[in-house]
Parts: structure tokens; sequence; C-alpha cells
């Protein structure tokens, strides 16, 4: 059963977004116009108010005390349609990927320190998918996860590593090929940002191999992943490399609609 102090803080919750609600719709509003609508004292209104104002989400307008929405919810609204735009974005690509190599390919972002799959196009030789959107897995156990962590800076890349290590300094093991080690990671992680794309066999799960390559950004910035995953019968070692080539070619060409644009060599003098 619910306490006291529960429903109290639910419907706190309740009138934050009602506030962030009627400043979307109103433009600009005065605590004491807030309190009015919520049909609260005028101190608890600006205890919302105040909330919300120290996470960025309402901003106090300074020639009239009034408030409106903060720069907090653009950042919010800025994640939520950059995931929205790659999925879009990939869409162009990601079935005639999935149809050129057979298998299924997906499309996943780092969600905290884990994996997080967005989309999925199953290919015709995939007869028995597994739906994987909206799934979490191990960064350092799928080719997604390698390619996210290999190319973060070396700071942040140590501390995604750090956050997912047991009491023993070593990381869960999945299948008995699971890298578990985080020294031989790191290198696994250098010789994938060389190269450009990852190689994920028996790690996650046995039978079954990924190959993944980075997408980015307009800045420049890998935002997200693009795998093809398959039974490790059919994506066998020899299939490995003509694989690869497709998957950075297709994220290549995703990261171009999202904006990204390959330098060019300067010209010779």
């Amino acid at each position: 059963m619910a306490s006291t102090n529960d429903g109290a803080s639910v419907q706190s919750v309740d009138r934050a977004l009602t506030i962030l609600q009627l400043l979307a719709a109103d433009g600009e509003l005065g605590v004491t116009e807030m309190a009015g609508i919520l049909k609260v004292h005028k101190s608890t209104a600006f205890r919302l108010v105040a909330t919300l104002e120290n996470h960025g989400l309402v901003e106090q307008v300074s020639h009239n005390s009034r408030y409106r929405l903060g720069v907090g919810v653009l950042r919010l609204a800025g994640a939520t349609r950059g995931r929205l735009d790659v999925v879009r974005e990939s869409r162009y690509v990601t079935g005639d990927l999935a149809n050129s190599i057979g298998e299924t390919v997906n499309l996943v972002i780092l969600a905290n320190s884990e994996t997080l799959y967005l989309d999925q196009v199953a290919g015709p030789s995939a007869l028995q998918i597994h739906n994987w959107v909206g799934r979490r897995n191990p960064l350092h156990a799928t080719a997604n996860g390698q390619v996210l962590l290999a190319h973060q800076s070396l700071r942040a890349r140590d501390e995604l590593i750090d956050s997912i290590l047991d009491n023993a300094g070593h990381f869960t093991a999945l299948t008995s090929h699971t890298v578990l080690d985080p020294e031989t990671l790191r290198s696994k992680l250098d010789t994938v940002a060389k190269r450009g794309y990852a190689v994920a066999i028996d790690e996650l799960e046995e039978g079954l191999t990924a190959i993944a390559a980075p997408i980015r950004g307009g800045d420049g910035d890998v935002i997200a992943s693009l795998s093809v995953s398959g039974p490790s019968f059919r994506l066998t070692a020899d299939r490995i490399d003509a694989t690869a080539a497709l998957v950075v070619e297709a994220a290549g060409q995703i990261s171009a609609r999202m904006g990204f644009a390959v330098p060019r060599l300067g010209r010779r003098t």
C-alpha cells in the first residue's frame, strides 16, 4: 500500500508536469497564475517552479518575473529527436543491407553502460527472427557495444569499462568466448577504432556472429552503431571481410544522411 509521502510525491510530479504543459501552451506565466490554475498555494507553486528551474526546464524572464520553458527542455527534445532521426534515416539503407547480406540488421545506441537496440530489419535468411528492439545488452560482449566503446574518448571509455567490471575486476562471462579481461578488451577496441568495424563471434550467445560499424552525426561524433548479425554457421570466417565492407558502407550512408561529411583530402600542388 502506498504511503502518504508517495502520494504527495506523485502529486508534485503531476503538478510539475502540468506547469511545463501550461508554459508550452501559454509561453509565459507568473507564479500567481500557476497557483490559480493548479489550485494550490502560491508558495507551493513557487517550490515547484524553483525545482524545475534548478533542472533548467524553466527559466525566469528577467524584465517581468514571469517564467517560460528553459533550454533543458530543448536538450531533452533534442535527444529524443536525434534518436528518431537516426531511425528514420537508417530506414533508407537498412532494408537493402538486410537483403544484400540475408541476415538481421540492427541499429543500436549507447544507453548509460549498455547498448540499446532502436530498430531492426530482418533479412530473407532470418526465418525465426528474435526481436531485439528495446533490448539492452552488455557493451563488452557485443560488436555494437565494442564499436560504441571504441569511439569514446579515452576517459569516457575507461569510465564505462570500470562501470561494468565485477568485484574481481573482470567482465561477466556470457559464453566461453566472452572477453573477460579489461586489457584484452582495450586492445580489441584499439583495433576496432583503426579498422572501422567490430566483429563478435559467439561472445554474446553461442552460435551468434555480429559485425558492426559506427554511424556519425553532423559533428563527426559517433551517435549509433549499425550491425548485421546471424548464425555463425552462415556468417562464417570467409564471409567476414565482405560483410564488414557492406556494413561499413551502409553505416557511412546513414552518417551522410545524418549530416556527416567525409573530409576530403587536399589537392597536391
